[in-house]
């Protein structure tokens, strides 16, 4: 079965066989290669699901064959092995598309738990897949690209949702992709012959938001001159999208209930009410709980919207997805403005991982398409750059690391960097997380990941923290 395939590549024999024999032990198909020429043979006619890969090897690396099977073969999982496990080996690795790495002497029951985890990665693709195939391309599905690790859960979660008929609710910072996600739900549910209704709450005025979610009747107001059909009515049998749901103002909030729960809707100036059948998906980018602990949004709507809700990590919360992003958006920029020759090397890839993207994915495809526009030669240089990206990868460059010849975890090197960090402010994870350029979440993870739970004795902290 492919998805019991392992590829195991090293240039040494014993690590060769012995992988091999613990690998089958526990039930997978393996098959090996001494170095990257015959592993490229090997995943061209074999396909396997997971490729076990020694960084260093003769002629042509593992980080260089992990590059050539990304490029080549996108679904397959790639896992380096290394016995010099330092930051900037593994940095590069994890940037390049690795989905993991293990050190040597490889650790066997370690490794049996890494693969079933790297199986368990390769049903949710496949799940994914199955729902990224069945859906109408006009809508940009296929934007939310990425295989991250923080992203995986959330489409997957999303596939599910789309084969339901309840509410969901998606949060995300701007330029997350929420509305896209919206449209694959809609496209792979049962309603997808229906119609997908867009109405942004913070785009229409006050005065407006009522007549143009519910409709209105001849009369009901100054302008009134007909009867008018309103987004609800117009998503009978399809899907109701409800953008910056909070920015619905709370007098509107109590009528979207009464449609979630009854399926009723009143026109304004109309004395009896109708009917409708149609499924909300609402989004926002603000704290709607928190917002209604403080009486700016209703509890029990906020409770019917979120019985689903998805959550879509910002774009700094997944830097291994930029490389992927960049891809599809350099190619869609070249195609668009007739520039097929354009080059955009990697070495000037590395340079977006750094920045925090505030405007996330729909910044990071307007700087693309801004290099495809202004760039003069037929390649692209650091130099093309915004400043604010040059900017990012200098204070990169300014972290001076001394790296010892004997090897280094990049295990215990990221424990220290955030006790070092909670160190500094004192305890505060906000402050903390802010300063690592992660999100408060990923923080939290990252401590139970280590097993922080209380902050280290401030008093114990290196000079100059």
């Amino acid at each position: 079965m492919q998805r019991r395939r392992i590829l195991v590549v090293d240039d040494d024999e014993s690590v060769r066989r012995i992988t091999q024999f613990q690998l089958e032990e526990i039930g997978y198909h393996v098959m090996t290669a001494s170095h990257a020429q015959q592993a490229l043979a090997i995943v061209e006619s074999w396909t396997p699901a997971l490729v076990l890969t020694d960084l260093k090897m003769p002629g042509i690396s593992g980080l260089d064959l992990l590059k050539q099977i990304r490029a080549a073969f996108p679904e397959v999982t790639v896992v380096l092995m290394t016995a010099f496990g330092t930051i900037s080996n593994a940095v590069e690795a994890m940037k390049a598309g690795a989905w993991d790495y293990i050190t040597k002497p490889i650790n066997f029951q370690e490794l049996g738990m890494l693969a079933t985890r790297a199986f368990e990665r390769q049903t949710l693709l496949d799940e994914v897949r199955t729902l990224r195939t069945a859906l109408d391309e006009k809508f940009g599905f296929e934007n939310i690209i990425g295989h991250s690790r923080v992203l995986m859960p959330v489409l997957n979660l999303a596939s599910r949702a789309a084969q339901t008929d309840t509410t969901v609710l998606i949060h995300g910072e701007t330029g997350t992709g929420k509305e896209l996600l919206a449209h694959a739900i809609h496209h792979n549910s049962r309603r997808r012959q229906g119609a997908f209704v867009t109405v942004n709450c913070g785009a229409i005025a006050r005065d407006l938001i009522e007549s143009e979610l519910f409709g209105h009747v001849k009369g009901a107001f100054t302008g009134a001159v007909a009867n008018k059909r309103g987004k609800a009515e117009a998503a009978d049998g399809g899907t109701l999208f409800l953008d910056e749901i909070g920015e619905l103002p709370l007098d509107l909030q109590v009528k979207l209930l009464r449609l979630i729960q009854q399926g009723e809707i009143a026109k304004v100036g109309a004395t009896g009410t109708s009917t409708v059948d149609v499924r909300i998906i609402a989004a926002t980018h603000r704290n709607l709980l928190a917002m209604s602990e403080d009486g700016a949004f209703r509890q029990d709507l906020y409770y019917r919207l979120a019985v689903i809700p998805l959550d879509i990590p910002p774009l700094r919360d997944r830097p291994e997805d930029i490389p992927e992003l960049i891809d599809h958006l350099f190619a869609k920029a070249r195609k668009k403005h007739a520039r097929p020759n354009l080059k955009l090397p990697a070495s000037v890839v590395s340079c977006f991982v750094n920045h925090r993207w505030p405007g996330n994915v729909r910044e990071l495809e307007n700087v693309v398409e801004r290099l495809v526009v202004l760039s003069s030669e037929d390649e692209i240089t650091v130099s093309d750059l915004p400043e604010v990206l040059r900017k990012s990868r200098n204070a990169t460059e300014a972290i001076h690391l001394q790296l010892p010849a004997t090897g280094i975890s990049l295990e215990a090197i990221e424990r220290e960097l955030i006790e070092r960090a909670l160190k500094k402010f004192h305890g505060n994870q906000t402050h903390a997380a802010r300063y690592l350029d992660v999100s408060r979440r990923t923080l939290i993870y990252r401590m139970e990941k280590h097993g922080i739970r209380e902050v280290p004795d401030a008093d114990a902290a290196v000079a100059g923290d």
